[in-house]
């Protein structure tokens, strides 16, 4: 049976997936390798079942070596044989709005707009030119997480700054779509009207955390704009910064773009602000008696609340919310602080159901239905492959 092979390359790790290629599509092997330029590489990995199995050691300086580490161990297993395609997630696809086949000229494209991207696309670039050395013809496709956006009117996607930078493609394009596209997917099997005919709010929030506007099954906005540093408080990104800081920070501190750069995307946000942790399972446990830790929760909190609100101006109304990532799907507490207050909008959360992180959290009386939904963008590459790759 032929198989797809999804890669999903964040900034140090690799997640990869095998699917059976049928409908619906049936999960195999699958695994992570992490700490890539660290101390510690591992591979870990899954089988069908979803069983553990013996973790490996890797060395690997980058996602170059990651990829080729990889690609040794990936070869030795019988189902990679079957592979007919290889779905990989790329952060940032400019104007592109569907998934297309990796061609010379595309990666010439996207090695020209890697700047827009460097914690990401360079490395997600990497990944694909290392298959692309081992095995020339397997067919490799590129989906975008910022296909999902280009939906958004062009008063979503203007910057206030001059003209002559939006004509050099400086807009605002928005993250995690594929995520998105797969939560409205869900949104829809699930028989919710919303996904198709309604106003909806839909919540990523994990290590990097967006929200987006969708009405009528189409993006119309998003927290997310230029880089994916920009819109909420995320784990280590500070999210929407008053731009001023930048220069005062040069005056005052001497601080170089570079070190600016490495500041707001990996030593602020949670992180930041309580000086402990990035991870909210941390904060959460530690803020009884931590103020840092405790306005960390708050802040992110707060600035979800925002968003959500000015999303429900935006859409003129709200008739679904859903919420997915690794603290939006597991996270009751922070569920709950978001949602409270929100009752103007008809947001009313069932204490009990919240808490046991069941699918629908909302009373049966709140207007808008709001659910938790463990998104998959790894399924959600491997859906977009076999229906993009030859057949």
């Amino acid at each position: 049976m032929q198989a797809i092979l999804t890669i999903n390359g964040g900034s140090s790790s690799i997640k990869f997936a095998l699917y059976a290629a049928v409908k619906p599509l049936m999960r195999g092997l699958y695994g992570t390798v992490d700490r890539i330029g660290l101390s510690g590489t591992n591979l870990t990995f899954h089988d069908a079942n979803g069983k553990p199995q013996a973790s490996r050691k890797l060395i690997a300086a980058d996602h170059k070596s990651a990829a080729n580490s990889l690609l040794d161990w990936l070869e030795t297993q019988p189902a990679f044989a079957s592979v007919k395609a290889v779905g990989h997630r790329v952060v940032h696809g400019m104007k592109h709005t569907e998934p297309e086949m990796v061609t010379p000229e595309l990666l010439a494209e996207l090695h020209r707009i890697s700047p827009y991207d460097p914690d990401h696309l360079p490395r997600e670039i990497e990944l694909i030119e290392a298959f692309r050395q081992r095995h020339p013809k397997l067919p490799q496709l590129a989906c975008f997480d910022t296909a999902f956006h280009q939906t958004m009117p062009r008063v979503a996607k203007l910057l206030p700054i001059p003209r002559r930078f939006d004509a050099k493609g400086i807009q605002r394009y928005g993250f995690h779509g594929l995520s998105y596209a797969y939560l409205m997917e869900e949104l829809a099997r699930l028989g919710d009207p919303a996904a198709t005919k309604g106003r909806v709010i839909l919540a990523h929030l994990g290590n990097g955390a967006s929200l987006a506007a969708v009405r009528d099954g189409k993006s119309i906005d998003t927290s997310m704009g230029f880089t994916p540093t920009a819109g909420l408080v995320m784990s280590t990104r500070s999210g929407d910064l008053d731009p001023g800081l930048a220069p005062y920070l040069a005056r005052t501190e001497k601080m170089t773009t570079s070190q600016f750069y490495t500041m707001v995307n990996h030593e602020s946000g949670l992180l930041g602000v309580s000086e402990t942790s990035s991870d909210m399972r941390d904060l959460l446990a530690q803020e009884a008696g931590d103020v840092r830790a405790a306005e960390a929760v708050a802040l992110f909190c707060y600035q979800a609340k925002k968003w959500i609100g000015s999303f429900a101006a935006a859409l003129g109304g709200l008739d679904a919310m859903v919420f997915a990532g690794g603290i939006g799907e597991n996270c009751p507490a922070i569920r709950a602080r978001i949602c409270e207050g929100l009752g103007f909008l008809g947001i009313e959360l069932n204490e009990a159901r919240n808490t046991g992180n069941e699918a629908v959290i909302s009373t049966d009386a709140s207007r808008p239905r709001v659910r938790v939904i463990r998104t998959d963008e790894e399924l959600m590459i491997a859906r977009s492959t076999l229906r993009s790759c030859p057949q």
